[in-house]
């Protein structure tokens, strides 16, 4: 039977288009959907459980693969099978995850799985992008509860003109590269970074990719009026007790006020509530707690949200005692570890971030392998959360989705700032010490000091901040530097990086609906003056990028040689380099340049000695005498023919100095003229035409005896 295929173009300004078509893969999914776009094509569909799970929260799984058949490409290393997630894969999860998490309605927990695969590959589009568009036309297409359509695209300006969706030939020469996920009337995600621009410019280009959205919306709203919209399924609903919520409300809403209003610290503040939690608990029997255990766990937690929430709309008092602008107390140190090539310490009220970075070689570089991307990053950061920063006591499981995706968000803030001519490969590591609202942000300011620690020459210090939103009906507070549970109980949840001329990276995450470009601007605008004013305690730690690396740090010289001399370098199966590196201690990266045809040689070694030996064995091996120059060589060894000479500004270069050429009287013994270790100057002639040998001579920066008659 051959299966009815519906299909829906959308056009861009450029005159590209993206297809959506459905009907003909995966039938047997809840919803599916093959979204194209040039050569490239995305297979998205959904699955959800019809039975409900036990845990009160929705078990969603959003999934990203991108398959290196898709690109004509086998995977690398010895399994020759895709394994486990890529950090682009997973930060591409994020980005659906965050937009489709809260359409979906807050009673539905059944297991729900999103699988988004890329099939087919074109190098002129990232793929990246239609996969928030490809999961939401999956979910509408399906009878899944879903509240409305949302879509992601990327922005990016090149020349000065914005582009959606572009190129990653475009994306080298833009100075804007951000996601944006939204609904037709509201934004609901951005993720990006920037090269210093302003925060209009950032609006602008926000409302910009919300336009695009908007036509992708309207593409998926005609296609399912077309393929005819599936009944949403009925499914069991949270059971709910309005007379146990108001009793709760009113007997402990105000307690929940008046210790929210003490300015506690966290721990002391947990403790508080729990005591509000306990004793009102013993006003129930035992039976009614082991009935509404879960409903009374609930309303609780709603009536202290309420109460913090209403007393930052009424008051502008926040958890901690601060006003909705002011910043944590702040304090900083550099240099801590004496071992780490740079080090940093930044503590912003209960959130600590100690950052160390390394300097390596090119061969040091974080190696990428995908179908879509093969490439090397000279500059990385890795983001570590421990559950001790927290308090807490649970399982190391591996490197989360969390950890990837905020050590993402840090290095798209510093690494704009790292000058392309740094001739290292730097690794940032952040381990969060201590957290209570935006370590991420926090590993931004401990990194961009702990680079300047090390002696890379930043453009600019960056420094970072978490802004919050709490709304109302129409009262609303803008919170700077956020807590945790400000984080988990506010509305929006935006982060900004910064240096003092311009935005380097930002991610927001809103959880309303409709929130005006008026409160975004202003949100901004006070983002601003918060990272500034953390970015002047950064600035009075370490003003400055120290001259050099520090004494223990590897320094790092770069030669280029003539690709002939590469092999002389190597030696056979490696011999000369290795023996080089195990007697000077460096280590030497060889790379070619293709564009030059040179050899790029990196010394790295913290011995200056060691260096200046590497540097003398490649000025012996690349040393080319010039024909009429006069040079110093040392004896090296006697013959009975002439004494074998080295140049003793390249050591190892040797050549023969004739008996004939020692004098210009005859020489009958070699030693009457010269001696073993005999330092003396010779002039170089170039290849002779009769013996095809190099020639040197001493006797000729000697006036010629005149001739005897």
């Amino acid at each position: 039977m051959i299966p009815k295929v519906l299909s829906k173009e959308i056009h861009l300004e450029d005159g590209r288009k993206i297809i959506l078509e459905t009907g003909k893969l995966a039938k047997q999914a809840d919803g599916s959907i093959v979204v194209r776009m040039g050569k490239c094509m995305l297979l998205a569909t959904i699955v959800s459980s019809k039975t409900p799970s036990p845990v009160d929260f929705l078990p969603l799984t959003v999934d990203y693969r991108e398959k290196f058949a898709a690109a004509g490409r086998f995977p690398g290393g010895f399994f020759k099978r895709e394994a486990r997630p890529s950090d682009q894969e997973i930060l591409t999860m994020r980005l659906v995850d965050r937009v489709l998490r809260p359409l979906f309605p807050s009673d539905y927990h059944s297991e729900t799985q999103v699988m988004i695969q890329l099939m087919s590959h074109d190098e002129d589009v990232m793929p990246d992008a239609l996969a928030g568009l490809a999961a939401s036309a999956a979910i509408q297409l399906s009878d899944i509860p879903f509240e409305y359509p949302i879509s992601e695209v990327r922005v990016a300006r090149v020349d000065g003109m914005f582009v959606i969706n572009p190129s990653k030939k475009q994306l080298l020469t833009s100075d804007i590269d951000i996601m944006i996920g939204a609904s037709e009337n509201s934004i609901a995600m951005v993720e990006g970074e920037f090269n210093e621009i302003t925060e209009e410019e950032m609006l602008d280009a926000i409302s910009y990719g919300h336009s695009a959205i908007k036509d992708q919306i309207n593409a998926q709203i005609a296609l399912v009026k077309e393929f005819g919209k599936k009944d949403t399924r009925t499914y069991e609903r949270e059971v709910s007790d309005n007379d146990l919520k108001k009793k709760i409300i009113e007997e402990t809403y105000e307690s929940f006020y008046n210790v929210a209003k003490k300015g506690l610290t966290k721990a002391e503040r947990s403790e508080n509530f729990l005591e509000i939690k306990d004793k009102f608990l013993e006003t129930f029997s035992e039976d009614v707690i082991e009935e509404k255990a879960d409903l009374i766990s609930r309303y609780i937690k709603e009536s202290q949200k309420k109460a913090i929430r209403d007393l930052v709309l009424n008051e502008g008092i926040r958890l901690d005692g601060r006003n909705t602008s002011e910043i944590r107390p702040i304090w900083c140190e550099v240099d801590y570890l004496p071992s780490a090539h740079g080090s940093s310490i930044f503590t912003r009220g209960e959130t600590q971030a100690l950052a160390t970075v390394t300097l390596g070689t090119s061969k040091e570089a974080n190696v990428i392998d995908l179908p879509t991307d093969q490439n090397e990053e000279r500059f990385y950061l890795h983001y570590n959360f421990p559950p001790f920063s927290t308090g807490e006591a649970r399982p190391l499981r591996g490197t989360s989705r969390r950890e990837i995706g905020h050590g993402n968000l840090a290095q798209r803030a510093l690494k704009n700032v790292i000058p392309n001519e740094c001739p290292y490969t730097v690794r940032v590591v952040s381990e969060v010490l201590e957290s209570n609202g935006s370590s991420s942000m926090a590993t931004v300011c401990a990194g961009t000091m702990a680079l300047m620690d090390a002696g890379v020459k930043i453009k600019k210090p960056v420094s970072g901040i978490a802004m919050g939103l709490i709304t109302e009906n129409k009262k609303f507070a803008i919170l700077s530097d956020i807590l945790g549970d400000e984080d988990h109980l506010g509305d929006m949840d935006f982060k900004v990086t910064g240096t003092s001329e311009g935005i380097t990276a930002c991610q927001m995450d809103i959880k309303i609906k409709g929130l005006s470009f008026d409160i975004m601007t202003e949100a901004l605008d006070q983002a601003r003056k918060g990272r500034l004013e953390i970015l002047e305690h950064i600035t009075n730690t370490i003003s400055s990028p120290s001259e050099n690396v520090k004494d223990h740090a590897p320094k790092m010289i770069y030669r280029r040689i003539a690709n002939e001399y590469i092999g002389a370098l190597i030696g056979p199966g490696g011999k000369v380099i290795q023996e080089l590196q195990k007697e000077s201690g460096c280590t030497i990266v060889v790379n070619e340049d293709p564009k030059t045809e040179e050899g790029i040689i990196e010394i790295l070694g913290t011995s200056p000695k060691g260096i200046a030996m590497v540097e003398s064995k490649i000025d012996s091996i690349t040393f080319k005498p010039k024909v009429g120059n006069k040079y110093e060589v040392k004896v090296i060894k006697i013959l009975d023919f002439g004494a074998v000479v080295e140049y003793t500004q390249a050591p190892g270069n040797e050549v023969l100095l004739h008996v004939s050429e020692l004098a210009w009287e005859r020489t009958e013994n070699v030693t009457d003229v010269v001696k073993m270790g005999d330092v003396l100057e010779v002039k170089y002639f170039g290849i002779d035409s009769r013996t095809r040998k190099e020639k040197v001579s001493r006797k000729a920066l000697f006036p010629k005896p005149e001739r005897k008659d």
